[in-house]
């Protein structure tokens, strides 16, 4: 392989894994913003009828989650085959970090399916009643909740190897690896204020995870480096 072709080769990874990070952005957001737009906290049925009418969509939303977990397994290959020459151990961390998340995300979208289930009856639940039925509905709404907040911890913690890899790079702005850093810190003050403070309301997150679009805008439109990845690239073999 030639110089131009290493160069290319470098650099459409890099790319591929910036498209691959954007996917969640644009299909997680309207997905998440449209599941809540049909709760309707303390009213059970409301909620239920929401859901009964839009059927098709709520489904859609659940398989455009399960389709984001397998991106982002694609992904974090990606970004191990790009940053294993700045160290290996830390790549290798981050890849099983972040694959630990992927089955308990996709578990967790059990309980929306649970949830639909719920709602369309069956000879099995044809004892309860209706109103029964849709009192059930918050249990598996809070089910799902308390499941992605399991995940939160490996979302987290993934993002501290990845950080360090960006910042130690040389081939990457450190500033970009600060970042995915400090949004590893609001992912984990998340979990624990969920779990141990249920009356803290604030999401962390919300206000540090822009780390992780910054980076994968970059990947995207800017690559790396591909004269000090090569230079790592030397020093790793």
């Amino acid at each position: 392989m030639n110089s131009a072709d290493k160069t290319n080769s470098i650099n459409r990874t890099a790319r591929l894994a910036g498209l691959l990070y954007l996917i969640p952005w644009v299909l997680l957001v309207p997905a998440n913003l449209f599941c809540m737009s049909l709760i309707e906290p303390d009213d059970a049925a409301t909620t239920a009828n929401n859901i009964l009418a839009s059927e098709s969509l709520f489904r859609l939303t659940v398989v455009n989650d399960l389709i984001v977990q397998a991106v982002f397994v694609v992904l974090v290959f990606l970004l191990y085959k790009l940053l294993k020459p700045v160290n290996k151990n830390h790549a290798l961390l981050m890849l099983i970090l972040f694959l630990v998340s992927v089955p308990i995300t996709m578990l967790n979208e059990l309980n929306q399916f649970a949830a639909l289930l719920l709602l369309k009856g069956g000879d099995s639940l044809s004892i309860f009643g209706t109103d029964q039925l849709q009192a059930l509905l918050p249990l598996f709404r809070d089910l799902h909740e308390h499941g992605m907040m399991i995940a939160y911890l490996f979302w987290g913690l993934w993002l501290l190897p990845l950080g360090y890899l960006v910042y130690k790079s040389g081939f990457i702005p450190k500033i970009l690896g600060v970042l995915v850093m400090v949004g590893c810190f609001g992912y984990l003050i998340d979990f624990l204020t969920f779990f141990l403070f249920p009356n803290f309301a604030t999401t962390i997150n919300l206000y540090t995870g822009y780390g992780e679009l910054f980076l994968c805008l970059w990947l995207l439109f800017k690559g790396v480096n591909v004269e000090r990845w090569e230079n790592r690239a030397l020093s790793y073999a």
